[in-house]
């Protein structure tokens, strides 16, 4: 990223794989996805497969996508030093995500090893480069549990909101079957004062309380309605209703649209949705429901404004 003149402030930008571009470069983006993803909470499904993940891709952007978020954050099999070629194979910008999940996904001795400094962690990775010369992450992965927050989640958004002020990056939020929304704003926007138009709260879908829906947008979060496949019909038949409300309400700017592509059984490549059934079924249904012009926005607008940070107010951030 190139030093604003002398006496002006840099104008923000989404930090990419490939560096920070303007957010209305971004394009037609999938807020919340998996190219890389390794778990131990998913044996024998591990997102591992760099030519599966370069298909998905092309088959993203054949169906009218642009950009990708992928909200893998650390330890869990990001390959970050493989994003830049995939960007570029692909002509599909990426988002990469520093952050830690819940405890579950991890082993005792990682979690040993990072909880000291989590904090650094996070901003050398949005700032350095993950790994130390692997690209930069341009947003905070964290998060909570089903209906609450265990000690390792206060602690990991205690580090997320830290990182946050250092940097300006957004913090991407895993609810957990979409619940606690509203435990998660009381401690990052208000014991932990993080601005609540940088934190963007995911698979909402998943939890179809239009109360809690509208009550997160009147804080000024965003929202992620993210996920909608065959795995998820129990709630995905809501959705048009759920954004529907918001719209109506006057938050139509406050959603955001994902894939969350978190098993090799749910790529497209192997039979699954993947990432091209957002922008192909997914899109034309809302589009019925909602009217073209607002699931744009959705598509566009709402997230260039979401994760774009001003980087040049962190460490390195002229890098």
């Amino acid at each position: 990223m190139n030093r604003a003149p002398a006496g002006r402030p840099a104008a923000p930008a989404v930090r990419t794989v490939l560096g920070d571009i303007a957010p209305a470069a971004l394009g037609v983006c999938d807020a919340h996805d998996h190219l890389f993803l390794h778990s131990p909470q998913l044996p024998g499904q591990e997102l591992d497969d760099a030519e599966a993940a370069t298909a998905e891709l092309s088959a993203f952007r054949a169906a009218g996508g642009a950009a990708v978020i992928q909200w893998t954050p650390y330890g869990m099999g990001r390959r970050a030093a493989e994003l830049p070629w995939l960007a570029r194979e692909s002509g599909v910008r990426i988002v990469a995500a520093t952050g830690l999940h819940q405890a579950a996904h991890y082993s005792p001795e990682l979690l040993a090893r990072v909880r000291p400094d989590l904090a650094g962690l996070f901003v050398a990775e949005l700032t350095e480069g993950i790994g130390g010369t692997g690209p930069r992450a341009g947003m905070i992965k964290v998060a909570g549990g089903f209906h609450g927050l265990d000690r390792h989640a206060r602690h990991t958004m205690e580090a997320a909101a830290e990182a946050q002020r250092a940097t300006g990056a957004a913090i991407g939020v895993h609810l957990e079957l979409g619940t606690g929304a509203l435990d998660v704003l009381d401690l990052l926007c208000g014991t932990l004062a993080v601005p609540p138009d940088r934190v963007i709260l995911g698979h909402l879908n998943r939890s179809p309380d239009l109360v809690v829906h509208r009550t997160a947008a009147e804080a000024g979060a965003y929202l992620a309605f993210d996920g909608p496949s065959r795995a998820h019909h129990a709630t995905d038949w809501r959705l048009p209703e759920a954004l529907a409300a918001l719209a109506e309400a006057g938050f139509g700017d406050r959603i955001l649209l994902g894939g969350d592509t978190t098993t090799a059984g749910a790529r497209s490549v192997n039979g699954g949705p993947g990432m091209p059934y957002l922008l192909r079924r997914h899109r034309e249904r809302l589009e019925i429901a909602l009217g073209a012009d607002l699931v744009t926005q959705f598509l566009t607008a709402n997230p260039a404004r979401a994760f774009a940070a001003d980087w040049a107010r962190a460490p390195g951030g002229s890098r």
